[in-house]
């Protein structure tokens, strides 16, 4: 009995021997980044603190405790009181819960709509490819924050998902036309072609041959999307344009406290700090993505045969 090992790459990442999938080499190589795993570590105690964090506490972000009013940080109010009393770790927590769910949201509708856009520009060419990208060009060159800012007080009263549309609606020009890059590359390959050949539909071929191609892009651009998200939605809440009273966000609630920074800083430190802290988790999650799902490394393979 002959034991022979065949590996397209040397790499110490695998064992004499080891059949290991793509799923769980890049897992392996995203461990190794320990600045990345801390990130995601700090993503997950984030989402515990927004979501679990207002039934530890018997305030509401609402409540107004006027007894207490403008007090710091203590047992009873962990981070301290607003001029009316109201709880700052529950408004945080629920600043914090808005700003996430927004994050995600725009993150997820604005590469989904990036891959579709950019993939049927790429494959169909023609007609298509000259109107889809004439429209990211109008897009790209329309202010977004200034619309945004516009078109988000009409909305007032109304579900803060619009404002999610609006984010997304100016997030996913740049993706597209990568995404139609990678499109153009990939239509000439031979798996396409023969799909082609066979009669496959073109829905078929672009959502079960091209996208998935292009699965380690879009991930990364999703998971950094939702960094850029959550400051967007931050900056236009800081001037107004975004969550609306009574709600609140990160972004309002650094806005109230940013005129008390000196003389009762919890009112501003807590929600600015968690704000730093979540987007730089985002930010080395996605670059530890990055770097695990290089496709550099994608031919990695290791398999024993015996004869």
């Amino acid at each position: 009995m002959t034991v022979v090992k065949d590996t397209d790459v040397t790499t110490p990442e695998l064992d004499e021997g080891e059949v290991i999938s793509r799923g769980r080499l890049v897992w392996r190589r995203f461990l190794r980044r320990r600045l990345a795993v801390a990130g995601l570590g700090v993503i997950a105690l984030l989402f515990l603190m927004a979501f679990v964090g207002p039934h530890v506490v018997k305030w509401n972000y609402q409540y107004q405790d006027l007894a207490h009013g403008l007090e710091g940080p203590s047992l009873r109010h962990w981070f301290g009181t607003t001029q009316l009393g109201q709880d700052v770790f529950a408004q945080t927590t629920r600043g914090l819960q808005k700003s996430l769910v927004i994050g995600l949201l725009t993150a997820f509708f604005s590469t989904g709509t990036a891959a579709v856009v950019g993939s049927c520009a790429g494959y169909f060419g023609g007609w298509a490819d000259r109107i889809l990208m004439w429209i990211v060009d109008l897009l790209l060159v329309l202010p977004s924050f200034l619309i945004i800012a516009i078109l988000s007080p009409r909305f007032r009263g109304k579900t803060w998902l619009l404002f999610v549309v609006l984010l997304a609606a100016f997030s996913w020009m740049i993706t597209a036309r990568i995404v139609r890059g990678l499109t153009l590359s990939l239509r000439e390959r031979e798996f396409v072609q023969a799909a082609r050949f066979m009669g496959v539909p073109s829905r078929k071929i672009i959502f079960r041959h091209l996208l998935p191609n292009m699965a380690s892009f879009l991930i990364i651009d999703a998971t950094l999307n939702v960094g850029g998200a959550i400051l967007a939605e931050t900056g236009l809440s800081f001037f107004g344009f975004g969550v609306q009273t009574p709600d609140v966000s990160l972004g309002t609630l650094i806005a109230d406290g940013q005129a008390s920074f000196l003389t009762y800083p919890w009112l501003f430190l807590f929600a600015a700090g968690i704000l730093v802290v979540a987007v730089l988790s985002v930010n080395v999650v996605g670059d530890g993505l990055r770097d695990a799902l290089d496709p550099n490394s994608t031919a990695v393979r290791a398999r024993t045969r015996t004869t």
